[in-house]
């Protein structure tokens, strides 16, 4: 029973997918979709992404003449970002490989900022709230540690001890503060017609790809909630 246990809950190891891509992310005040080499569906919205999540990824399908089940693969976001947008997503990820038996991939903003910003170790910035920002280690295109909190300008003496440059959010004045090396790549949100799912779903692919095991996509939270807990219990995220 143990063993079979452990299966269970193991990484799973994933063919490349030989279809259809789909990734969409919900951590900010929207919804993004997209299918593999189709372009982005963005619909702004501060909140109802739970009652639109679904119908819209239908439409953005039926637009392209396919269904679910002509899917091979989930790229989903984790965040950081808005706690209950990222569990929302998450949650339809987990819950569409389990009924369509295909894998499902987590790719965090950091792992989204971090793509084509070049070699060597890096320290990835992201926004973070009342002015402060996310930063995680980077190197060879892999986190090294997890994510924490920063505000720019502070001195940190475990970061500053680093080498690694900066990039991403507010690069410049962490650098500064911490007296490390820049490497001056806006955040994401500032580039101009960025496509958000279509790097989701190269990531995606490339580790599908690599034959590594993939953990169940889980959303990943840098700091605790600001709201107090509520009384009702969570809704329980799925397993693929």
């Amino acid at each position: 029973m143990t063993s079979d246990l452990q299966s269970a809950l193991a990484p799973a190891r994933e063919p490349a997918p030989k279809g259809p891509v789909l990734a969409f992310d919900t951590s900010g005040p929207w919804i993004m979709a997209g299918l593999s080499g189709r372009p982005m569906w963005r619909e702004d919205m501060a909140k109802g992404q739970a009652e639109r999540l679904m119908p819209m990824l239908s439409e953005l399908l039926a637009a392209e003449g396919l269904g679910f089940r002509d899917l091979s693969a989930l790229a989903v976001g984790t965040g950081p970002g808005n706690f209950t947008g990222i569990r929302i997503a998450v949650a339809a990820a987990r819950g569409l490989a389990l009924a369509l038996k295909i894998p499902a991939v987590g790719v965090s903003q950091f792992e989204i900022q971090a793509e084509g910003a070049g070699e060597g170790p890096l320290l990835i910035a992201l926004p973070a709230p009342q002015g402060r920002a996310y930063l995680q280690r980077f190197g060879g295109g892999a986190p090294l540690a997890a994510p924490h909190l920063l505000t720019p300008g502070e001195g940190e003496p475990d970061l500053a001890q680093l080498s690694a440059d900066v990039t991403g959010h507010a690069a410049a004045e962490i650098a500064a503060g911490l007296g490390l090396g820049l490497r001056d790549l806006p955040h994401w949100s500032a580039l101009e017609d960025f496509d958000l799912p279509q790097v989701m779903i190269r990531i995606a692919t490339r580790r599908l790809g690599s034959g590594a095991a993939l953990p169940r996509p889980a959303p990943l939270y840098v700091r605790p909630a600001d709201a107090a807990p509520p009384s009702d219990p969570p809704p329980v995220i799925l397993d693929a």
